[in-house]
């Protein structure tokens, strides 16, 4: 099914150039382990859980989710990107793109929309309603603010817990780019324990109102979605490209590596190579087959994001953003940034 990834759940220059405005030096060699890129990523990316919907709906019922960029400013002011998910913890319901084919989740699974496509939720394929905009605008906040209860009050009925994830999709996400525009999770799979758990907590979170309560709900989101993607990862076929097929790829995962734990070293593809135990025309050839962009054009995308959140947060000179990340020249790295972002350092910063 095409743009669906269904899995089990339990919980620069390519020419081997220097890429910044310093002499190339030669990098030291190092044995320390090349740093966790999914997490790095996660960081940089400022990946955030907010709002939760607790849905109650009896047959026949339809749900219809607008695209996350018409609803972004009423869930969480301020989020580049907005990822839906939802869970549903009884019933049966039918799950798709509104181009797309539905797909029939059980109890305890797990859809994501990553791309923050429009989609609809139904007790059967193919209906469609109108989209209740009014009750995204209500919402602003971490705890389950709205029962929502579709249907026509009839039985079967199903439960849905449905929330929200905020992220930067720019400059450079590339997790979010390897990512199909819908993930199912199926719950049947040994450690499916930690999903129950999930729901037991987020709804036990709402119900107390407890101090600190919100911070739960939000980190429980995150969670749940880093162990998506993580299922996700692990259900690839060997062989594949793609960010994420490349983690399974021990030399490039390796290069992948060694890039985002120093970003600011004066990288070239004969010192990344040399690194990574291959010659440079083999690591460019693979690097490239399977990320699906040289190395050196990967690390100027991946220090643009990194420059682009400091910026962001405030309290950075843009001289000091760019020798963070390996540039020496406030010049070499503005032209960078506007070739790459399509805006300054300056008019980034706002």
């Amino acid at each position: 099914m095409a743009g669906v990834h269904i899995a089990s759940l339990s919980l620069v220059s390519d020419k081997g150039q220097a890429v910044n405005d310093r002499k190339s030096e030669p990098l030291a060699q190092s044995s320390a382990p090349a740093i966790d890129v999914l997490s790095d990523v996660l960081r940089a990316v400022r990946l955030s859980g907010a709002v939760f919907f607790d849905v109650q709906a009896s047959c026949p019922w339809v749900a219809e989710s607008p695209d996350s960029a018409t609803v972004a400013p009423g869930l969480m002011p301020g989020a580049g990107h907005v990822i839906p998910f939802h869970v549903l913890t009884r019933g049966q319901c039918h799950a798709g793109l509104l181009d797309g084919d539905a797909v029939l989740l059980e109890a305890g699974d797990v859809v994501v929309f990553p791309h923050g496509d429009a989609h609809v939720l139904a007790s059967a394929p193919g209906m469609r309603a109108p989209v209740d905009t009014e009750s995204y605008r209500r919402a602003g906040y971490t705890r389950l603010p709205v029962k929502l209860s579709p249907g026509g009050g009839g039985e079967p009925l199903a439960h849905l817990i449905c929330g929200f994830l905020g992220c930067d999709a720019r400059p450079f996400n590339p997790l979010l780019e390897a990512l199909p525009p819908m993930l199912v999770v199926r719950a049947q799979a040994p450690g499916s324990r930690w999903l129950e758990t999930f729901v037991e907590v987020a709804l036990a979170e709402s119900r107390a109102a407890s101090p600190g309560g919100e911070t739960v709900l939000a980190r429980l989101s995150e969670l749940l979605f880093i162990e998506v993607v993580r299922r996700h990862v692990q259900s690839l076929p060997p062989g594949g490209s793609g960010w994420l097929a490349a983690q399974q790829d021990p030399a490039i995962s390796r290069a992948l590596g060694l890039l985002h734990a120093e970003p600011a070293a004066p990288w070239t593809l004969e010192a990344l190579a040399q690194r990574c135990g291959l010659s440079r025309s083999v690591l460019a050839e693979r690097f490239t087959q399977v990320v699906g962009q040289p190395p050196m054009q990967y690390l100027t995308r991946w220090r643009m994001q990194l420059a682009a959140g400091m910026l962001a947060a405030g309290g950075h000179k843009i001289a000091a953003v760019a020798r963070q990340v390996g540039y020496d020249s406030e010049a070499a790295f503005s032209r960078a940034f506007k070739k790459h972002v399509g805006k300054s350092p300056s008019q980034w910063r706002g």
